[in-house]
């Protein structure tokens, strides 16, 4: 179970794990601040559409990235720009769902996340994070469920990736584990954690092979 947490803790709270220099953590989700209309661009381009613009150039220096600690960096701006909902009702419920989350209020944290993924379906990291819950509740379908919805809706997540890898990794499929690993490592190569797995496997089933 120790890689299996270990990957929670990657899908779960990842920005605090994977950038602790980054203010905004997946533990403790800032409200973002607005941005200044000075800021924008003069073409006039939305918000949600700089908010893609900046995670296409994360997305690439992250695959580019060759030192483990500056990759850990990047994927924590990528996480905090995930953490954005673009509701402070719902950043709030996402502040109260992670808390009871770490005081293992189960229930509690469910029924903030599912009021989360009802007002705002277009929030990727509201299905992640239930997904997480309902893996620390052993309940895998229907983290499976979720974490299918968090790719349809941002299909670099590697986080939910590497969660989809534990799942099957403990459900004893080892080759679709395999692929999803290696699915999360062609968006952040130097996720340590998915190198390890992806080794691991493939060992198991070359001895199963032999």
């Amino acid at each position: 179970m120790r890689n299996v947490f270990a990957f929670l803790i990657l899908i779960a709270f990842p920005a605090a794990s994977m950038a602790q220099t980054v203010a905004a953590t997946a533990q403790e989700q800032q409200i973002p601040a607005a941005p200044s209309p000075a800021n924008l661009p003069e073409s006039g381009a939305t918000i949600a559409q700089k908010r893609t613009a900046e995670l296409d150039r994360l997305f690439l220096e992250l695959r580019k990235a060759h030192d483990e600690t500056k990759a850990k960096r990047i994927a924590g701006e990528i996480y905090s720009l995930w953490n954005q909902s673009g509701s402070a009702t719902v950043d709030l419920m996402m502040q109260w769902a992670n808390a009871a989350i770490r005081e293992k209020k189960y229930p509690v944290a469910l029924d903030f996340l599912n009021e989360i993924v009802v007002l705002k379906p277009d929030y990727a990291e509201g299905w992640n994070r239930r997904a997480t819950l309902h893996f620390l509740t052993n309940d895998y379908g229907r983290a499976m469920v979720d974490i299918n919805k968090t790719l349809q809706l941002e299909p670099r997540h590697f986080a939910a990736l590497a969660g989809m890898g534990s799942i099957l990794k403990e459900t004893r499929r080892k080759e679709m584990a395999l692929r999803a690993y290696e699915r999360a490592l062609a968006i952040y190569p130097m996720m340590r954690e998915a190198q390890k797995e992806v080794g691991k496997i493939a060992d198991e089933l070359a001895g199963t092979r032999t």
